[in-house]
C-alpha cells in the first residue's frame, strides 16, 4: 500500500481541519522542544560519563589473573 503525494494531501487537510492550525502548530512547537530536551539531556549525560570515568593508568602494572608472557607450546604438549 502506496501513498502518493496526493493521498499525503488530502489526509494532512482533513488533520488541519479537524485540529486547526494553531493547534497543530502549538503541538509542533511542544514536539520540538520535546526533542531539545532529550538532546540536552544526552549530552550532560554524556558529559557527565566521561567526567566520572577514572583515568586508566595501568601501564606497567599487572593485574591479578593476568599472563605476564606466553608459555612456550611445547611446555603444554604432552
Amino acid at each position: 500500500m502506496n501513498f502518493g503525494i496526493w493521498e499525503l494531501m488530502v489526509v494532512l487537510l482533513i488533520v488541519a481541519l479537524l485540529f486547526g492550525t494553531k493547534k497543530l502548530r502549538t503541538i509542533g512547537g511542544d514536539f520540538g522542544n520535546a526533542v531539545k530536551g532529550f538532546r540536552s539531556a544526552m549530552k550532560d549525560s554524556d558529559a557527565d560519563n566521561i567526567e566520572q570515568q577514572p583515568p586508566s593508568s595501568t601501564a606497567g602494572q599487572v593485574i591479578e589473573g593476568e599472563v605476564d608472557a606466553k608459555p612456550d607450546k611445547a611446555s603444554h604438549e604432552s
